[in-house]
């Protein structure tokens, strides 16, 4: 069930009113009702996948319940892999059995060896690495004794399941999220109003920004033999605005949606576009993953305590692994060690967190210097991009080397070239608006607090009749493959 769909539509509005008007003096039936919902949300696309995410929940339910009361080391070590194994199981057999198998085919092969395996058809199901990753940092953080084991079995499995963020985030912790199923909730008319406001900006970026993007660059890129320089470079710009658009439109319509239920989800998205270094960009770029890495892989690595030897080796574990998270390609981890390559010269000159605040602060314009410091960050960027959306290597590294030839100084040539410039056009307003708001959670909020209601309700139709007018071919959004 997509965000922006009709079944959603209906969807949202029934599970609201049974929420609030018939379970909302009864905490444990509220929260049975996130789960049946979440279950009825999941199963739309492939009911058959609901047993992962209930054996997954009742692994890590009884092993939370054993970790309480083993005191012996060994046995508690037992159990967290016991977790880790059976979560990190799944997801590496759905998601990277073939990939595995067939590098190591052709590495048999270098040697003259042939091997004869047969790759299996599997459907990859979706979010599994979302609530793969937000079970595991329960059971993680129940054996480091950061939080208490729950006994309330429905409101864990409403917690691992919760529909506005399962598919694709934000990934919560079980230290913010859990707790908030054990309050009794009352509804918030201003939580609620923000919320609507914070989905109406996601649909925007998703519908408008995303979908029409996503339309260019897939032209191009799929015909990328047939496009001079100036073009690729059209096309790596659109999709750059299509993942932002639509992955930072789906974290918003998620903790909108959350926020209706009375639920507060990390921010998981924080204007990245305008940072002034890598740094700051991964900072800014979906967090909720960027901080799982960094607290439950590169901290207990020794992240940047020891000599630098273990910086370089624990930044390209960070990087590269968080590539291979995306997806079972070569391109994904080629592009996680550009990341890293950038990041590594700011972290060894000990710069990499100069930036920690508001981008030109208090300012209707950036300086020269944080001008060029986010075209460069934005441009560094771009061309990672390129191997994140390229089919293979040999896609990115023929993409790469026409963008640097001649033909980059002619002018783009592609089917529908006059409608994209309305799109760009687009794309221009919308990073305005995102820069006039970047102090706030999202941009339309921070754009409204001073507005008088009249004006600020121009802007919200104005949204929605841009969401119908342009509203792009509809796409699916773009995480649900990871």
């Amino acid at each position: 069930m997509f965000f922006n769909s009709i079944d959603f539509a209906i969807f949202l509005p029934i599970v609201f009113i049974l929420y609030w008007f018939v379970t909302n003096k009864n905490l444990k039936l509220q929260n049975f009702l996130i789960v049946v919902a979440s279950y009825i949300f999941y199963g739309w696309w492939d009911w058959r996948f609901l047993s992962l995410i209930l054996f997954s929940t009742i692994v890590d339910y009884s092993i939370g319940r054993m970790l309480l009361t083993e005191e012996k080391q060994t046995k508690r070590k037992v159990l967290l892999w016991t977790s880790i194994l059976v979560n990190l199981g799944f997801l590496g057999f759905f998601k990277y059995y073939n990939f595995f198998l067939d590098n190591f085919i052709t590495a048999f092969s270098f040697f003259g060896s042939e091997i004869k395996a047969n790759s299996l058809n599997i459907i990859l199901p979706v979010g599994i690495s979302f609530y793969t990753f937000q079970t595991l940092s329960y059971t993680i953080d129940v054996y480091k004794k950061n939080l208490e084991p729950t006994k309330d079995f429905i409101a864990f499995s409403a917690f691992v399941s919760f529909f506005p963020q399962l598919v694709a985030g934000p990934i919560e912790r079980a230290k913010h999220l859990l707790p908030q199923f054990y309050k009794f909730r009352k509804f918030d008319y201003a939580l609620a109003v923000d919320g609507m406001r914070q989905i109406l900006w996601g649909l925007f970026k998703k519908v408008v920004i995303a979908d029409n993007c996503a339309e260019y660059a897939n032209q191009i890129f799929n015909n990328s033999a047939d496009m001079n320089g100036s073009t690729l470079v059209l096309g790596a710009l659109f999709f750059t605005f299509q993942i932002y658009g639509d992955f930072s439109g789906y974290s918003d319509i998620a903790i909108g949606t959350s926020r209706l239920f009375g639920f507060d989800l990390m921010k998981n998205f924080n204007f990245p576009y305008f940072s002034r270094d890598i740094a700051e960009f991964w900072r800014r770029w979906h967090i909720s993953l960027s901080t799982w890495f960094r607290d439950y892989l590169y901290i207990p690595l020794g992240g940047s305590r020891g000599g630098t030897w273990m910086k370089v080796r624990n930044t390209f574990i960070i990087f590269i692994v968080s590539g291979f998270w995306h997806g079972a390609n070569w391109t994904f981890i080629v592009w996680g060690a550009l990341n890293a390559i950038y990041f590594l010269p700011l972290m060894l000159t000990k710069n990499n967190r100069n930036n920690m605040d508001i981008v030109a602060k208090g300012k209707n314009f950036p300086n020269i210097r944080e001008f060029s410091a986010i075209l460069l960050t934005f441009s560094l960027t771009v061309f990672a991009w390129i191997f994140f959306r390229a089919n293979n290597i040999n896609h990115a590294l023929s993409y790469i080397s026409e963008i640097f030839s001649s033909s980059l100084f002619t002018l783009p040539k592609f089917d529908g070239i006059g409608s994209a410039l309305i799109i760009i056009f687009i794309v221009g307003i919308f990073v305005l608006v995102e820069w006039k708001g970047r102090a706030g959670e999202f941009a339309i909020a921070q754009l409204g607090l001073n507005w008088k209601r009249p004006i600020r309700y121009l802007m919200y139709y104005i949204i929605i009749i841009a969401i119908f007018w342009f509203g792009g071919k509809e796409q699916q959004f773009i995480y649900f493959q990871f």
